[in-house]
């Protein structure tokens, strides 16, 4: 975030009792003349015009700034901003408090600096992120004052940003995706403008087409320009599927369902797009988040921002879920089943699913080592037995706890002499 408008900078009375001795002391002088009153009026006059004089200059000469240095984010990495308060006031502001409204979780930047005049004071201020979501930094204040404490003044950065923490993704997995029908050389019908997959046929040159794709040979024969036209690897495609019904969750924060299945779908749709397979996610909360299949690095800023923004307070049963996939997703695909829904009324839902030509592996999270009851290899047999592959996930089985900060260090970019960035480790102060 970086703040270059001009603030609404407000002027303000403190302290209200000198003002009210000023007014006596000048009714005492009016009335009873006398050397006290008159050096006394004076005297606080003096101090209270020194004073709005110091506080009106620093309404003028005062301004903050600040602005976050790494805008991709995942629970556990270090959300940092740089702040910076600019005096160009021949007085210096001897206390300037910072005050901050954002709403990231155990992110306070709140503080109390000094600025000497015609200078400037930077400091930088970061967490560590331990909560995924949907947040926003800013609207944030600077509040100054002259040195008697009579006047301050408020200046207001109304801006806000938006900030995605993302889920974070984790290399080791326990399970590995499944390969797909035909272990992935079946194609679908459907054309897919991509030279990285199986080429189908050819058409007719179009404004906008990549040199690359002309297939010379037919143009040449038939003296014309033809592209070639790419098939979808059906069995590659992936639907991860995240069953968010409320009923079925059990524990709450990186310690429940919720955050294993939001972490497991995250690490699966990873590793899919590294091995250049089509992704999708179908997430079923009380708002869906429904991304069709894609390949790259823009389908995984697609699929993390969706998983950063899901919660488990959906409605619909596992049921409901796979019978919408079936409408969506298209035959040759492959659904990824992830849930902690011991109850067997969702089977059928696959067996549909399978009909309608789309094969699914089912991922259970163990509910007993989570808190709960209910026999999670009874129902991985049940569904082995249907002819799906089924697989059991345990608490805290795909990736450790968080370590410390104190304990892990940060990784930061320092800029060397010859102006190339390089990434250093550097351990926490505490």
């Amino acid at each position: 975030m970086n703040h270059r408008q001009k603030p609404t900078a407000v002027l303000s009375l403190r302290l209200k009792l000198p003002l009210v001795w000023l007014a006596i002391l000048l009714i005492l002088a009016i009335f009873l003349p006398g050397r006290v009153w008159n050096t006394l009026l004076v005297g606080l006059g003096g101090l209270f015009l020194i004073s709005f004089v110091w506080a009106k200059l620093l309404q003028k000469s005062l301004r903050g700034r600040r602005e976050l240095r790494f805008g991709w984010i995942s629970v556990g990495d270090r959300l940092s901003e740089q702040f910076e308060i600019h005096n160009r006031a021949l007085l210096p502001a001897l206390w300037v408090e910072m005050r901050d409204f954002s709403n990231v979780p155990d992110y306070n930047p709140a503080i109390v600096r000094s600025v000497p005049q015609e200078g400037v004071d930077r400091w930088k201020q970061d967490a560590i992120c331990q909560q995924r979501g949907q947040f926003h930094l800013g609207p944030w204040q600077l509040r100054t004052g002259d040195p008697f404490g009579i006047f301050v003044v408020t200046f207001q950065y109304p801006q806000q940003e938006e900030v995605i923490i993302h889920p974070p993704i984790h290399g080791r997995l326990p399970i590995e995706l499944p390969a797909g029908q035909s272990d992935g050389r079946s194609r679908s019908r459907q054309r897919h403008w991509q030279a990285a997959v199986n080429t189908a046929s050819v058409r007719d040159y179009r404004a906008g087409d990549p040199l690359r794709w002309i297939h010379w040979p037919t143009s040449a024969r038939r003296d014309s320009l033809y592209v070639r036209e790419f098939d979808l690897d059906a069995g590659g495609d992936i639907w991860l599927v995240l069953d968010l019904q409320a009923d079925v969750q059990i524990g709450e924060g990186r310690s429940g369902t919720e955050e294993h299945a939001v972490v497991l779908a995250a690490s699966l749709a990873a590793q899919g797009l590294q091995e250049s397979r089509a992704v999708g996610l179908a997430a079923y909360g009380k708002t869906p988040q429904l991304i069709p299949p894609g390949r790259g690095e823009g389908q995984q800023w697609k699929l993390l921002r969706a998983l950063a923004l899901v919660n488990a307070d959906g409605e619909a049963d596992l049921a409901v879920a796979l019978h919408d996939l079936g409408n969506i997703a298209q035959r040759g695909a492959t659904a990824v089943v992830i849930t902690a829904n011991f109850s067997p009324d969702w089977l059928a839902g696959l067996v549909s699913t399978a009909q309608q030509g789309i094969q699914s592996s089912v991922v259970l999270l163990d509910r007993p080592s989570f808190g709960d009851k209910g026999n999670s290899q009874a129902l991985r047999d049940t569904i082995r037995q249907l002819g799906f592959n089924a697989q059991i996930i345990y608490q805290n089985e795909i990736g450790q706890p968080l370590q410390e900060p104190e304990k892990q260090g940060y990784w930061e970019f320092r800029i060397t002499p010859s102006g190339k960035a390089i990434p250093i480790k550097t351990p926490s102060s505490r």
